[in-house]
């Protein structure tokens, strides 16, 4: 787009976005609505009884449990920053959200969807360290490092999506309003400016295509090295060592896999940009309960303990 001068009055126009949505047809966005709103509820049930698990089975003294509960927090977080809004705009014609609640809607998104990026690297290095370096792992990996590591995910996602909103926040928008999407994202954003948005969208595709490549090559190097180290164990230790491992490398391709797909490539838009971000904001956190639980023995024998004793309360009243 070309670039062209307006004035304040001009830029300030634009005081809402309206949402083209999944699908403009009101029987595909009834079947929709009852899909998603399944969705939501096993994303909410299935992350907070992982949450429940570790907490009343005591698995937060284990480094991989304390970043699984953040995880499934995270991922609450996340989907409910787009999931209610897009299962009500189902049911409506109109799907408009403020200039304002759109640029908070875009920081937390990147906020949350940044910060699991880091917890997803934190537990590949927490797996590292416990089947390469077994002997050192409970000083390498003790609570107040375990914190820390926390505590840097959390200011990483912060600054990651404060960048983003500062590079979005500054440009004029001056009509038209129709986002092309079912929440506010950077690119579909970009896209209404009424100015050129060549360098913000390098910075912006620096900013996120640096982090989730970065972090995806991370990824990709520790589980090459656990791989290679899970020659010298015992065929008893390598079973164990493949089934931690093995859940944690399936929830990684699928977040990794589309978020790699949207943000690292230039300031453009695709037809299937929307199918693609139903995978990170709803298929994955979705996902990640089920794949944990089902591939980890201590998160199974955790739950079975803990319905035993729910239902010990409720026959007995003790």
């Amino acid at each position: 787009m070309a670039s062209r001068t307006y004035s304040m009055e001009e830029v300030n126009n634009v005081t809402e976005f309206i949402f083209l949505g999944l699908s403009q047809n009101p029987e595909v966005e009834k079947v929709c609505f009852v899909v998603f709103s399944f969705f939501y509820m096993v994303i909410l049930l299935g992350n907070l009884l992982i949450m429940l698990t570790v907490c009343s089975g005591n698995l937060f003294k284990f480094p991989m449990y304390f970043f699984l509960n953040f995880l499934s927090f995270v991922d609450i977080c996340y989907s409910s920053v787009t999931a209610p809004k897009m299962i009500i705009d189902l049911l409506v014609k109109k799907k408009t959200i403020s200039y304002v609640g759109c640029m908070l809607q875009l920081f937390v998104v990147h906020f949350f969807g940044c910060t699991e990026i880091f917890i997803l690297t934190v537990m590949a290095y927490d797996r590292y360290v416990a089947i390469c370096k077994p002997l050192h792992y409970m000083t390498m990996m003790d609570r107040e490092r375990c914190n820390k590591m926390l505590l840097g995910t959390w200011i990483g996602g912060f600054l990651h999506s404060i960048i983003q909103v500062a590079l979005v926040v500054q440009l004029p928008f001056c009509g038209p309003n129709e986002i092309d999407h079912y929440f506010c994202d950077v690119h579909p954003v970009l896209k209404l400016a009424c100015t050129d948005t060549y360098i913000v969208g390098i910075f912006v595709t620096a900013n996120s295509g640096t982090i989730a490549l970065g972090s995806f090559v991370i990824l990709l190097i520790s589980y090459t090295v656990i791989l290679m180290s899970l020659r010298k164990q015992s065929s008893e230790g390598r079973r164990k060592a493949l089934s931690t491992c093995g859940s944690h490398i399936a929830v990684v391709i699928i977040f990794f896999g589309p978020c790699t797909f949207m943000y690292m490539r230039p300031d453009t838009t695709f037809s299937e940009d929307k199918m693609v971000a139903i995978f990170y904001t709803i298929i994955t956190p979705m996902l990640n309960p089920l794949i944990y639980t089902l591939r980890n023995a201590e998160v199974k024998n955790a739950m079975r303990k803990l319905w035993a004793r729910k239902f010990s309360w409720e026959t007995t009243g003790k």
